[in-house]
């Protein structure tokens, strides 16, 4: 089939890709001129596993290609999905704007019966806002009004569920797709379009995907936030998190995945999903108690190795401070709500002398932080982890990144001024470091 993206980040440039591997013909279309360039050089503007093979893969094939024309890439296309952003507005709700510009070129731009899909996690309805909005800006030409045949123009929600890091494998390999439709003809439409991935596909009511896509998020969300609280309630009783969670993951009905205690949740997802959520319900005068709790608790973990350092030590005035990790997670040049974004202008203020590592983080961490000095303190990026400890007096660790978890214990006693280590991921085993000679704090273990 012929299929048209609209929005060329994580979600809609992995969409497309992988709409391309399983053989649909793909344009992408995006208004930023340098990434359509870079792209269609087969160079992927953001770090993502497999993403740069496959994009190269099916440019040689011809079955991508990528445009800023929206008439060339909207005009003939059977099916057009929606993946800009929605980012976060200061109340926690959803910004639509993206949606709504490209809702209306679609409208002023389509010369045949089009099913429009909307990917990007948007609130409950909106879709069928959306759907009004592209019938409303029709032409006359269009909508029947000059007596000519009306277009048939229906809108779907697709939301989608990939994990960054792991985004095309989470494509191709799906748990399930979720497709949410109003009408018989849709729902066969996105049916055709999935029928390559050999994937299970859960068909339900535009308003229940659009529902699905957030309370997933959010049930894990909880569950990461349940496991901190619980994690810092280890520490004051003499439990090990670890221990406990190991315990917990041989229950079926709780199962093994994200049990593990931290430093809280970042990224695209989870944190503006249960904002946005809250915001929903707050709307609807309803409460959601336990994803306010979830909300609170994560904002508050983000800090916790700071506070704890702070008590350890009088100041990080001059202080030659290590930080392992930047982004929000190992695998991604992601930084949104990443735990270095609020601990590392804390550390800042109060004078420390940063020096900061991360395989693929650093170049997006620069345009927030450029190196050199900032207030009292001062940042420089570092290409190796020993480079990072050499000397230091104290050292956080942010993200679990494979070249982290790689370094021994034992390097920090050889290379720190100071053998001081905040773990945020539980990296290490507490006797271990304590054998090598390392004052070790981390979350959930004493």
């Amino acid at each position: 089939m012929n299929i048209t993206i609209t929005g060329t980040g994580y979600v809609g440039l992995v969409a497309g890709v992988c709409f391309a591997e399983v053989g649909h013909h793909v344009i992408c279309c995006d208004i930023d001129e340098n990434r359509i360039k870079l792209l269609s050089q087969g160079v992927s503007p953001i770090y993502e596993a497999d993403l740069d093979d496959l994009l190269k893969k099916n440019l040689e094939n011809g079955r991508i290609s990528f445009t800023t024309s929206c008439e060339a890439a909207y005009r003939e296309t059977e099916a057009i999905f929606i993946g800009v952003g929605t980012p976060e507005q200061p109340d926690g709700s959803a910004n639509l704007s993206y949606i709504a510009t490209v809702a209306r070129q679609i409208a002023e731009t389509i010369e045949k019966d089009c099913l429009v899909v909307v990917k990007s996690t948007v609130p409950v309805g909106t879709n069928d806002k959306v759907e009004q909005f592209i019938n409303d800006f029709l032409p006359d030409k269009h909508n029947g009004c000059d007596g000519g045949k009306k277009l048939k123009v229906e809108v779907a929600s697709n939301p989608e569920f990939l994990a960054q890091g792991t985004a095309v494998h989470d494509t191709l390999h799906a748990s399930r797709i979720i497709i949410g439709t109003n009408s018989k003809w849709a729902e066969e439409m996105l049916m055709k379009i999935y029928k390559p991935f050999n994937l299970p596909i859960v068909s339900v009511s535009r308003r229940s995907a659009e529902m699905t896509k957030y309370a997933s998020n959010d049930f894990l969300a909880l569950k990461i936030s349940y496991m901190n609280d619980i994690a810092n309630l280890c520490e004051l009783v003499g439990a090990d998190i670890q221990d406990v969670a190991k315990g917990m993951s041989f229950d079926e009905r709780i199962g093994s995945r994200f049990l593990n205690a931290g430093i809280g949740y970042g990224g695209s997802c989870f944190p503006k999903d249960t904002k946005a959520l809250e915001h929903l319900a707050d709307e609807h005068g309803y409460k959601l108690r336990t994803v306010k709790a979830a909300i609170d608790v994560n904002s508050d973990q983000k800090t916790i190795l700071f506070k704890k350092a702070c008590k350890r030590l009088i100041t990080f005035s001059g202080l030659k401070v290590a930080v392992l990790g930047l982004t929000f997670k190992p695998g991604t040049d992601d930084l949104r709500e990443a735990a270095s974004l609020v601990n590392i202008p804390l550390l800042l203020e109060q004078g420390a002398e940063i020096y900061a590592y991360d395989p693929v983080g650093i170049d997006n961490f620069k345009k927030v932080y450029a190196e050199g000095g900032h207030g009292r303190g001062s940042i420089k990026y570092v290409t190796n982890t020993d480079e990072a400890l050499e000397k230091a007096n104290v050292c956080f660790i942010f993200t679990e990144w494979k070249t982290v978890i790689e370094t021994q214990p034992e390097m920090y006693k050889k290379l720190m001024k100071t053998p001081l280590v905040y773990d945020g991921r539980n990296i290490y085993s507490v006797i271990e470091m304590k054998d090598a000679g390392v004052e070790y704090y981390s979350i959930g273990r004493i």
